[in-house]
């Protein structure tokens, strides 16, 4: 059933995807459920799945069954963390550890976000914008700052064994040969996260609020103009009150408990991070069976099917000899290393635009070849890619970029917009050269 040769299939499933992104891009559809139906399009056509004689049971076999479980335990359980308040607790419990110093809340909001990431909250970027874009317009904080602070916090925790970029990474690596590099690839993003921190941090007005000096005003105010909420600000202000003590829930507790065990558990003893969080989680609807039906309507089912669609047509990709054949054109170059800068700024900038996990998923597949030759360094080149597409998240046309500028006050809104535009091109410009560069450490 091939139509006019390999060459003809491979080009084929190359259009197939850029159509998956095309239409899912400007019709606003889940690239997920593009993806399942592209696989089982072209896996009519391809000879490893129709001389099997059972061509869609194939196709279900590439069907990420393990890492679907993970991503709907892990926000089914941040779905009670999140709805009962935990979240804000850890948040308090962290402004009053560095007893409301103003200088060091955008670390704060940065370390929150991440440490959120880095155990499998997809959406913490969206829980803790809520909190910090206030925060920062109350305090006289710069609030593009602190944004970015917390979108870069969330990518320090990227490719935590924990969470779902680097359950999904890691995975990829060890499926095909690869090995374990699951404590490498983390810090590599967590590094390169905290340099982008200090960039933003000293360049936004920052090294200002360590001198306790009012950081440049967003809205334009003066000192010792009164906030939104009437308090009176002075330049001799450099700490805030924490915030109010309250009594915490026994719910409250036991969610922070069952946080604490999926930590251990998946991290310490190494734990499916999929089943223990759906056990944590399944504990805490026995509590409170009200909780769980909130719970369970979090529970990211959008990102469920993305991330399983494009699996499965990644894997129809590899039986199709596609990934094989894109990989000989770049290794046509001469030079693997230009070929990864090229995968690095075409993730960077269809992730802008499209999800951020598909992009990886495919760069690093195109990447695989060079791996297994030893060509290209593992470690480096899967954080390249992984980083290159999701630096780019500042955007404020992705998800989390939309999250932050959402969050900004309406009379704010588009001078916010157009000084989050100008960062994220930047970002875009030079985020994938220096994620590139990754490759270049002894990583």
């Amino acid at each position: 059933m091939n139509p006019g040769g390999i060459m003809s299939l491979e080009f084929l499933t190359i259009g197939v995807l850029i159509l998956i992104f095309l239409i899912g891009t400007i019709r606003n559809i889940n690239l997920g459920v593009l993806g399942l139906v592209g696989a089982f399009i072209v896996a009519l056509f391809v000879p490893a799945y129709t001389e099997s004689g059972d061509v869609f049971s194939q196709v279900f076999s590439g069907f990420p069954v393990s890492l679907m479980m993970a991503l709907m335990g892990l926000t089914y359980l941040f779905g009670f963390a999140q709805s009962n308040g935990t979240i804000d607790i850890i948040l308090e419990w962290s402004m009053k550890a560095v007893r409301g110093n103003r200088a060091l809340m955008p670390w704060i909001f940065f370390l929150i976000t991440g440490a959120f990431m880095s155990i499998g909250a997809i959406f913490c970027i969206g829980v803790i914008s809520p909190l910090a874009i206030p925060f920062a317009r109350r305090y006289r904080i710069n609030q593009l700052m602190m944004g970015m602070m917390v979108v870069h916090g969330g990518m320090a925790g990227l490719l935590s064994p924990l969470s779902v970029y680097g359950i999904y990474v890691n995975n990829f690596l060890a499926d095909n040969g690869l090995g374990n590099h699951q404590s490498a690839l983390f810090c590599t993003a967590l590094v390169f996260n905290v340099i982008m921190g200090l960039i933003v941090y000293c360049f936004l007005g920052g090294l200002k609020l360590l001198r306790g000096r009012d950081a440049p005003d967003p809205e334009g105010g003066e000192p010792g103009e009164p906030d939104s909420g009437g308090a009176t600000r002075t330049r001799a202000e450099t700490r805030i009150e924490g915030a109010t003590a309250s009594g915490i829930t026994f719910f409250q507790w036991l969610t922070l408990i069952g946080l604490a065990v999926l930590v251990i558990g998946a991290g310490v003893f190494a734990i499916d991070i999929g089943v223990l969080s759906l056990i944590i989680g399944a504990c805490l609807a026995i509590y409170r069976p009200e909780a769980s039906k909130k719970a369970l309507n979090d529970v990211s089912w959008s990102t469920i099917v993305l991330v399983g669609g494009m699996v499965t047509y990644i894997e129809v990709l590899e039986a199709a000899g596609t990934v094989e054949f894109i990989s000989g054109g770049i290794a046509a170059l001469g030079a693997p290393m230009i070929g990864l800068l090229l995968l690095c700024y075409m993730s960077g900038i269809v992730s802008a635009l499209a999800s951020s996990i598909a992009t990886i998923g495919i760069a690093i597949s195109m990447a695989s070849p060079f791996l297994l030759s030893g060509d290209l360094p593992i470690v480096g080149t899967a954080a390249a890619i992984a980083i290159a597409a999701t630096v780019v998240d500042v955007s404020p046309f992705s998800t989390n970029g939309a999250m932050v500028l959402a969050n900004v006050d309406a009379g704010h809104r588009d001078r916010f917009f157009r000084q989050m535009l100008i960062y994220s091109g930047v970002v875009v410009a030079l985020g994938p050269l220096l994620a590139w560069s990754l490759v270049l450490l002894p990583i």
